[in-house]
């Protein structure tokens, strides 16, 4: 069951045991010029907006509310979106019914589930899944998490919990801060392992679940068809147009390793690294032409395990999101299976961090990102750069084309990049010559828990101690100091996949 299917073997791709390997390559030249006395604009922090992670159960638990933590302060993420709210579990719905006719459903742990997020300064995007047992149709289910993935029987019976819901939310959080939500219906319908029932079904809960909401509070942002891969976008908002449906947002998914020809027409028309920003740009597009223009437009799941994909994704997508969910928070994460590694050679997944608090290249990469302003300047290059009170920022990348995650976390025992070590030869136009400037680096190596890892022995279940070592050199080293040449310039040696951001006082 891989949903989020990998480049294909027929491209030639090269094997790197690891990223220092290649650093001792001859490197390439390319130039990065930019003008710190030109504004191109805002810079919408649009990757800061929203984060992914596993189901609405894992978030009680100890360590999952210490990633939560962190990525809170460290990285400035404002939401989190996961899945299965109204998951047995989580007991809204009881099975035998007693909740439902005796006091209405319950709402004890969706109130734990969603204080913690509070608590932490975090606001919910909430995915309006799974279906309750005592709701459904059938008994499809998903995931370790057994979650039912049937229609309802009764789109009445759906409506009211929904309405339900929403009545309490904002009776707990005030309607002020419940509006400032996002409310997005199901994950992934067109995948039959997530919906097992037809795109006419789900538009037709769509209708159901925004005439609830809406009724409630006509205020309350509400939006899908959170689909995989840019799938019903067109349809979906033809169908809402019919009927006069409200549309605040559009959600969708696309992983780099998503089949091109079922979203573009045609296989092998793009590099991994440009999948995603094309694909944001055709969705934009179909929501352009469709009776909702002015619909916001949210990337609900997107991740990459290399930081300077992680940049260039970003930047191609500013001029097309409104918000990116970066998937996921947490290594604390169960969806397909419970992980028996920490880390292991290859494929590691997707996320942030890894299980036990120990933070990712992912994580370190948002992290340099945060510290950019709010003011774009004019850049050219694979570069990113923005001013703000605190100065300027401006950071660089090695692109390298690097095979993504399969639709199983973990499945694959080795990891395959195409890549070269580069010099940026950096121009920092209006900058004062001499300047002290301090460079910070993340790649495999710097700002990564795998070169400790290995030098451990590749522990499948680290000790204590070990996992003190791993955590420790998994964070982000501290900045080095260089000086600018007379004219502004800066020489950077970079592996591929390696990030490094400028920083000007």
């Amino acid at each position: 069951m891989n949903r989020r299917e990998i480049m294909g073997s027929g491209a030639s791709l090269l094997t790197l045991a690891a990223v220092g390997g290649a650093a001792r390559a001859q490197p390439t030249m390319e130039t990065v010029e930019v003008d710190l006395r030109r504004e191109a604009g805002p810079l919408e922090h649009v990757w800061e907006q929203c984060v992914g992670s596993d189901r609405a159960g894992i978030t009680l638990r100890e360590d999952w509310r210490k990633d939560a933590r962190r990525v809170r302060q460290e990285l400035g993420v404002q939401r989190v979106r996961f899945h299965g709210i109204f998951d047995d579990e989580v007991g809204v719905a009881p099975k035998g019914g007693l909740g439902r006719t005796m006091r209405g459903y319950n709402f004890q742990n969706v109130d734990a589930i969603y204080d913690g997020l509070v608590e932490l300064g975090l606001r919910p995007f909430v995915e309006l899944s799974f279906m309750p047992t005592q709701l459904a149709s059938g008994a499809r289910t998903f995931g370790t998490y057994r979650a039912n993935i049937t229609l309802p029987a009764s789109l009445s019976d759906w409506s009211a919990l929904i309405a339900d819901f929403a009545r309490h939310l904002i009776d707990r959080y005030g309607a002020a801060e419940v509006r400032r939500w996002r409310f997005e219906v199901w994950n992934e319908p067109n995948l039959p392992f997530f919906w097992s029932a037809t795109q006419a079904d789900y538009f037709e809960l769509y209708r159901a679940t925004v005439t609830a909401l809406k009724g409630v509070d006509p205020a309350l942002k509400v939006g899908g068809p959170s689909t995989s891969a840019i799938q019903w976008i067109s349809e979906f908002l033809a169908f809402c147009g019919e009927n006069n449906l409200p549309v605040d947002f559009v959600s969708t998914h696309i992983y780099a390793g998503d089949k091109q020809d079922k979203m573009f027409g045609q296989a092998g028309l793009y590099s991994q690294n440009d999948v995603i920003p094309v694909a944001m740009k055709k969705v934009r597009g179909q929501i352009a032409a469709s009776k909702y223009p002015k619909a916001e437009l949210w990337l609900s799941e997107w991740s990459s395990d290399s930081p300077a994909m992680i940049a260039h994704i970003i930047k191609g997508c500013l001029p097309y999101c409104d918000g990116m969910s970066y998937w996921q928070l947490s290594g604390t994460f169960e969806e397909v299976f419970i992980p028996d590694y920490l880390f292991k050679e290859g494929d590691n997944g997707w996320g942030l961090m890894s299980q036990r608090g120990v933070v990712r290249p992912a994580f370190n990469t948002f992290k340099l990102m945060r510290r950019l302003g709010d003011r774009r300047l004019e850049a050219t290059g694979p570069a990113l750069a923005a001013g703000g009170a605190g100065g300027a920022a401006v950071l660089v990348w090695n692109l390298a084309e690097v095979q993504q995650p399969a639709g199983i976390p973990g499945a694959r025992n080795e990891r395959k990049v195409i890549g070269q070590p580069k010099r940026l030869q950096v121009t920092l136009k209006g900058a004062k010559p001499g300047q002290s400037v301090k460079v910070s680096f993340v790649d495999q190596e710097r700002g990564s828990p795998f070169p400790t890892w290995r030098a451990l022995g590749s522990p499948q279940y680290p000790t204590l101690e070990q996992l003190a070592k791993i955590r420790a050199a998994a964070e982000l080293p501290p900045p080095e100091t260089r000086r600018l040449g007379k004219a502004g310039e800066l020489v950077l040696d970079l592996p591929p996949e390696g990030v490094a951001l400028i920083e000007l006082g």
